[in-house]
């Protein structure tokens, strides 16, 4: 509208590949039901859905973000940042994760690009593979997202390449590894996937990154776990341990 301060909007629209699958408008409805029960200001606002009714496609409104994707952010720095500017990241990024966990929903895609710094801070986008956690949203339907085969191996738990269903723990091995890589400018398994990571035993490998406080690398560790049983660890509590804000580290011991 005139003099609205911000008068663009972001549509988000279905692929005329995907568009073609039964179950596509349902995700896309889905993604935005998720969006839309989160109120938080790292999360980026879905306005509405909607049908173009001369196609059939459906589609979303949202905020038009306008930033710098954390992927883009890697090639710029690719050492790795300083904990001082790393924190202001991680941090609002866990907060934001572990806000979405309390409202019973999961993104299921967690990975550089689906994060942005903006003017207005971080955002976090994209919950095109999120799912409510079970209770949270009865209305909404559950739909498989395997079939589509559209996880991301390198950042994508192991046990979801298996097929398995997503789950808060998977989410944090997908953040972790976003935080390792910011760390230390490189991904903690090279990019593999992590089936292949964990059968070829690259977890032997890794180390600390340097830009990380000491403190928090056992609550790293332990979320970069390929065994679920051994990711016991939330979004919240990493969140903790690296913000040093909780009594939590002395508590629980960590496999280093």
């Amino acid at each position: 509208q005139f003099g609205d301060p911000d008068p663009y909007i972001a549509l988000k629209i279905l692929s005329e590949e995907f568009a073609e699958s039964p179950d596509a408008s349902a995700l896309l409805y889905s993604e935005f039901a998720l969006t839309r029960r989160l109120r938080h200001d790292n999360v980026v606002r879905a306005h509405t859905f909607e049908v173009d009714t001369d196609c059939q496609r459906a589609f979303i409104t949202m905020e038009y973000m306008r930033g710098l994707t954390l992927d883009k952010l890697l090639c710029e720095r690719p050492l790795g940042l300083p904990w001082k500017e790393l924190r202001d990241i991680v941090l609002p990024l866990l907060d934001t994760l572990a806000y979405a966990h309390c409202r019973g929903v999961l993104h299921g895609d967690m990975k550089p690009s689906n994060v942005m710094l903006s003017e207005d801070g971080l955002r976090l986008f994209d919950f095109g593979l999120g799912q409510a956690e079970e209770g949270t949203l009865p209305g909404l339907p559950h739909l498989s997202r395997e079939r589509f085969n559209a996880w991301t191996p390198g950042y994508a738990a192991p046990e979801l390449l298996e097929g398995q269903p997503l789950s808060a723990s998977a989410d944090v091995y997908g953040v972790a590894c976003v935080i390792y890589e910011l760390a230390s400018g490189k991904h903690p398994f090279r990019r593999l996937p992590s089936t292949q990571a964990r059968d070829e035993h690259l977890e032997l490998e890794l180390q600390a990154p340097v830009n990380l406080p000491k403190h928090g690398w056992p609550a790293l560790r332990t979320a970069l776990s390929f065994d679920p049983a051994e990711r016991t660890i939330t979004a919240q509590q990493l969140r903790d341990a690296l913000g040093a804000t909780s009594s939590w580290l002395q508590r629980l011991r960590f496999r280093a």
